[in-house]
């Protein structure tokens, strides 16, 4: 059987001197600063975001770094250590949503969408990306790209956000707004929030209730893995990763009209209720036959119940109850994979791999329709657990897996 690949993330050193050594090589000239942001894991609250709901995120170790100069004109030259021989190229002046085709459209989009928030003083930008977060992994390259672009560009550009979390919020909200309209990929807010609010050590507790202000929607939730002896294995199963084919747009579509249906502003509004209720079995079972569609009843009953689980699990491991959170991965992804549908059967057979070998917990996280699972495993035991996965792939004749280590890191900075 083949040995697992581990990735390491970058050290400070290396992602600067990546970035910077392509940016002189392409562009011929230094850059103003390198900035980096990470991707990010979820640990519960998965199609929760965008129903105003509950989600608790950490930032990966694992950096996109962006070494970048302002330009005199509008002019965008993007490049990235995947093809560094291709220089993409676009003009913010007359740009409009969708105009940019690939993956340069994230980064590009950042200066659109900030252009767009009126801060005319943006123009262009020469940059160079190097990462180390897995691309189509489900761990949120896309929004590592757009959260260090949004930073790089708040400083270049003196608008004064990138140094508050408060402040923060703006930038998340141009990276939000370069995913969904620029690149054409639907996100609801948890991956930027993560890249750019996390700290060290803590888990990102998101309550994304529209109602709510920057400084209400989150707080931080000690999440320290050594002191109850535990590592959280990521693994990236390698599975074709889609999210553009309308599967998260039409999920997205049935609970905002299930909203609708029940009278209530969004489906967080219901889950509150049925939170409050003396009899919360009978109070869910009331709001979900106010549904005549099967399939709207049991996304709605995933989203309902995820959000409960968040409570639930920060609850559990803030008093070290392990076999409890534990036992709230599992069940978040088996609501997942039999009333969200998100799961394909290689992030199936991956957490069955899993708790079958000691893990006290194992979901997917992410989107789904691919990407990655995470599982709660004692220290010590990362590398024999995604060991087994790999093995159980390659009987399975699926593509090789990918792992690595999670721990819960620091949000986008400056790094040089």
């Amino acid at each position: 059987m083949t040995a697992v690949e581990f990735i390491a993330p970058l050290s400070h050193d290396e992602g600067v001197k990546i970035a910077t050594d392509l940016f002189v090589k392409t562009y011929g000239k230094q850059p103003a600063g390198v900035w980096a942001a990470p991707g990010r894991v979820n640990l519960i609250g998965e199609h929760t975001d965008y129903n105003a709901g509950l989600c608790l995120p950490i930032a990966l170790p694992h950096r996109t770094f962006v070494a970048l100069a302002p330009r005199e004109d509008t002019v965008v030259h993007v490049v990235s250590d995947v093809k560094p021989d291709q220089v993409a190229e676009a003009d913010l002046d007359g740009l409009a949503a969708g105009d940019v085709d690939g993956w340069a459209a994230y980064p590009v989009g950042v200066a659109w969408a900030l252009r767009e928030a009126g801060f005319d003083q943006v123009q262009g930008f020469d940059a160079a990306f190097a990462s180390c977060v897995p691309l189509g992994s489900g761990l949120s390259s896309s929004a590592a790209m757009t959260c260090s672009t949004a930073l790089a560009l708040d400083e270049v550009y003196g608008l004064g956000y990138g140094s508050s979390d408060a402040g923060r919020v703006t930038l998340i909200n141009a990276a939000i707004k370069s995913e969904n309209e620029m690149a054409g990929a639907s996100t609801g807010g948890l991956d930027q929030s993560a890249s750019m609010r996390c700290t060290p050590g803590h888990a990102l507790l998101l309550d994304c209730r529209p109602e709510l202000t920057a400084l209400e929607n989150v707080s931080q939730q000690v999440f320290d893995l050594d002191a109850h002896g535990l590592e959280l294995l990521v693994v990236d199963t390698q599975a074709p990763h889609q999210l553009n084919d309308g599967q998260y747009a039409q999920r997205r579509a049935t609970c905002e009209e299930a909203a609708r249906i029940l009278g209530v502003a969004n489906l967080r509004v219901a889950a509150d209720g049925i939170a409050k209720a003396d009899d919360q079995f009978q109070a869910l079972k009331e709001t979900l036959d106010a549904l005549d569609d099967e399939t709207m009843k049991k996304r709605v009953r995933h989203v309902v119940t995820e959000i409960e689980r968040v409570r639930s699990f920060v609850r559990a491991f803030a008093q070290g109850d392990i076999e409890a959170s534990g036992r709230l991965f599992n069940a978040s992804h088996d609501s997942l994979a039999a009333d969200y549908e998100v799961t394909v059967p290689e992030l199936d057979i991956a957490v069955d791999v899993a708790r079958a070998n000691g893990a006290y917990g194992a979901r997917m996280t992410g989107g789904g329709f691919g990407g990655s699972i995470i599982a709660l495993v004692d220290k010590g035991r990362s590398q024999e657990v995604a060991q087994l996965i790999a093995d159980e792939f390659e009987r399975q004749g699926f593509h090789a897996p990918r792992a690595l280590a999670a721990v819960a890191a620091a949000s986008a900075s400056r790094e040089a």
